[in-house]
């Protein structure tokens, strides 16, 4: 009986030894502390309009509670960024327990303030983390960019913008009927989440053939995750008097609905001319029509929820343009990337459509036939695809079809899904090469010439 007692008496010490051990703290410079990052970077965050944040791992790998002495930003209460440590936020944390085998979040937040010059300006400063005696430090980088604030814009007259700074919409963005918004090449304009850019004038966009004169509309967030959502802000609407609009090498992506286009022109012309413009990442619609009238030549409209959707009649011409959608990681492909019908409701307008060297395609999918026309009631209709390849098991009837390559891949250059890259190029073995109609139409989306001869489908010429 007595050494059953003294046996549960020395477990009983051990068993306490450990609990003490492990609510002890660990005093010696060796003590392990690990960070879930060495540096944390910030994408490009436009002076004025907010902040954006990283979030850093603190662990203590350590069986004994561990005392961090000290955590501050270096910089102090000038520094561009801040912390938070368990909900309180501020630049100096003083005494902080770390349980053992237990961990804790900083979560780092820059605000960007202004600076001379319109080039990307880089912001640095570092974390300190002192205990036991040692100093480590997270370094901390951001990019940051001076930009022309637009707050609830209303163009009331004609106006021009140039390439001098970035373009940041927030609120929304009008412009007045009668009145023209000219934008000129290489401008950026990066549009908040809950900013329409609402045109019931004129928009004109001018922008060149190299990619660093294009002009390009997207999302105001260009930190990770966020620069490459769908849906990151609500895209450009042509209202009721819209007039006039003509848009050139523009580049619109990650939108709700990129381009809406309402009412018939008021002037017998296209109400939007497109002329090798990129529509890429919208969530719901790439372009979606009511009624109205398009115009595109060398477009390339790619993986978007319904990539275009023209409904109750109007008038649309499209040459040389590829329509694809790969579904991926952002959107699943459930719908035909080209839709067209006649009515709404019960009532029911006239409809023109021209599809000459086109490609529709779509794939990683449940869509069968990815182009599908319907009609009703006795209005003209006259739907034509002349010299255009397309996936269709069931040709849509009433439609006029002239050199259709059905249901063959247009061998695209490269596609990864998983990396997010796409490139709509055709590769030599596609057989779309050859196989258009001459038009007048001499260059492709890449400003380069049309071959001699018979052009090839799409908005791509094989160099």
């Amino acid at each position: 009986m007595n050494h059953l007692r003294l046996w549960m008496l020395y477990l009983l010490c051990v068993t306490g030894f450990i609990s003490c051990d492990r609510s002890a703290y660990i005093t010696t410079p060796d003590a392990i502390l690990a960070f879930s990052a060495d540096t944390l970077r910030f994408d490009t965050v436009f002076v004025t309009t907010g902040s954006t944040y990283r979030r850093l791992t603190i662990i203590n790998q350590n069986n004994k509670k561990l005392k961090l002495n000290l955590i501050k930003v270096a910089g102090g209460n000038a520094s561009a960024f801040k912390l938070n440590v368990d909900g309180i936020s501020g630049n100096t944390f003083s005494n902080i327990d770390l349980n053992a085998r237990d961990s804790i979040y900083l979560f780092v937040q820059v605000n960007v303030n202004p600076a001379s010059g319109n080039l990307p300006f880089i912001i640095r400063d570092s974390i300190q983390v002192s205990y036991n005696g040692k100093d480590r430090y997270i370094q901390l980088e951001a990019w940051g960019r001076n930009a022309r604030f637009m707050r609830n814009k209303v163009i009331t007259a004609n106006e021009t913008w140039n390439n001098d700074l970035p373009y940041v919409i927030t609120g929304f963005l009008r412009i007045e009927p009668n009145q023209t918004l000219t934008i000129n090449k290489g401008c950026r304009i990066y549009v908040n989440a809950n900013a329409p850019i609402l045109v019931n004038g004129t928009l004109k966009v001018n922008g060149l053939k190299d990619s660093a004169d294009r002009v390009y509309f997207q999302g105001d967030r260009l930190d990770e995750p966020y620069k490459d959502y769908p849906a990151s802000w609500p895209g450009i609407f042509f209202l009721q008097n819209a007039v006039n609009n003509v848009l050139q090498y523009a580049v619109i992506q990650n939108a709700y609905q990129a381009i809406v286009v309402t009412a018939p022109s008021s002037n017998g012309q296209p109400k939007v001319v497109l002329n090798e413009c990129i529509v890429d990442n919208a969530y719901d619609a790439g372009i979606i029509t009511q009624n109205s009238s398009v115009s595109a030549r060398n477009c390339l409209i790619t993986n978007c929820g319904k990539n275009l959707v023209f409904t109750f009649g109007g008038a649309y011409d499209f040459t040389h343009c590829t329509v694809a959608s790969y579904g991926n990681r952002y959107i699943q492909h459930k719908a035909p990337v080209l839709y067209l019908n006649n009515f709404s409701g019960a009532a029911t307008q006239p409809l023109s459509a021209l599809f000459r060297n086109c490609i529709f395609w779509g794939d990683n999918g449940i869509v069968n036939n990815e182009v599908v026309v319907e009609k009703t009631g006795s209005t003209p209709f006259t739907v034509v695809f002349d010299h255009s390849l397309w996936k269709v098991q069931n040709t849509p009837t009433h439609v006029t079809t002239n050199q259709i390559i059905q249901n063959q891949n247009p061998v695209f250059d490269s596609i990864n899904t998983v990396k997010n890259f796409y490139n709509f190029r055709l590769k030599s073995a596609s057989p779309a090469i050859n196989k258009g109609v001459i038009t007048p139409i001499p260059t492709d989306l890449d400003g380069k010439p049309r071959a001699v001869g018979l052009p090839d489908l799409g908005c791509f010429e094989k160099q």
